[in-house]
């Protein structure tokens, strides 16, 4: 089942990152995250009130855990910043390889954090995972994201790093928590977070900034990502579930934007390497998978 709920999740993270691309493209990124936190507050507030009124809720009276879920949200809103203004200068055929090499990051972090040990199947997927960041960053150069250091695609990189933190941060909660507390608590927590740093950021950001503008793919990206995480959680929570594997099988949501950004979005150039890329990415993660699941 665990499987089946990661997979519902790719799908639900393939199409959040269509409508994210959609929403801030020459538009103000802060704003469109603002109201995303908005909108995924308003979508989890009825199962979070009836977990706080049917007395199921653990988070609630215990500052440690609040604490503990506020950490969370500052992780997730980091990785959102970072991965909004990526995604508004990079092509989702770029943008969606380098989201695709969080479940190899959230690998690293296990062998490094929890002591886990990796096989020869596991270790050629992880190699194969790093050379697919590697060629993102050169495929970012070539497609002029700026010169000297590609600044977006290393944008990127940290919001998915952040990303594979906050997974692995979703491995010690999940044990904790229940999946609405989670995501509820974290979802409210994020919205207050960026109502003030917006507020902060107005008083000092210039008059020539982009201006914002409301388009109505805005509330599917909540949408979208709200299905995604209930799913992902709920398959985190489940005792048989392995977390990386999990992570590995959601990146499988690369497929859903690549398509996209190739076929409706025309985002041809370099798109023989970008294929390679990502053929790479996906046999690392199939390498990955395969030596999670069946090889001890």
């Amino acid at each position: 089942m665990w499987i089946f709920l990661a997979i519902c999740s790719a799908i639900g993270l393939g199409f959040y990152d269509i409508f994210k691309k959609l929403s801030v493209k020459d538009n103000d990124v802060l704003m469109v995250l603002l109201l995303n936190t908005v909108f995924s507050a308003l979508f989890m507030s009825p199962l979070l009130i009836y977990q706080i009124c049917s007395g199921q809720s653990m988070v609630l009276g215990s500052l440690h855990n609040h604490l503990l879920i506020l950490c969370k949200s500052i992780i997730v809103l980091g990785s959102w910043m970072f991965g909004y203004f990526a995604i508004k200068h990079l092509p989702l055929t770029v943008q969606g390889p380098i989201n695709a090499s969080r479940p190899v990051m959230v690998l690293l972090g296990a062998v490094l954090i929890f002591g886990e040990v990796l096989n020869w199947m596991q270790w050629c997927g992880l190699i194969l995972g790093f050379v697919s960041l590697f060629l993102s960053s050169r495929i970012g150069r070539k497609a002029g994201t700026g010169s000297g250091t590609p600044k977006w695609v290393w944008m990127s990189i940290c919001g998915a790093t952040l990303a594979a933190v906050s997974a692995l941060f979703d491995k010690f909660l999940s044990t904790r928590f229940s999946p609405i507390d989670v995501q509820g608590w974290y979802a409210v927590y994020q919205c207050a977070i960026m109502t003030i740093v917006i507020m902060i950021l107005r008083r000092f950001r210039k008059e020539d900034t982009t201006k914002f503008i409301w388009r109505w793919t805005i509330p599917f990206i909540a949408l979208f990502l709200t299905c995604a995480d209930l799913a992902y959680f709920k398959a985190v929570s489940e005792s048989q579930a392995l977390i990386a594997v999990v992570s590995m099988i959601r990146r499988g949501s690369v497929l859903v934007s690549f398509l996209y950004g190739a076929i409706i979005l025309g985002e041809k150039q370099n798109l023989r390497a970008k294929l390679i890329d990502l053929a790479i990415l996906l046999l690392g993660l199939i390498l990955l998978v395969v030596g999670s699941a069946y090889i001890k």
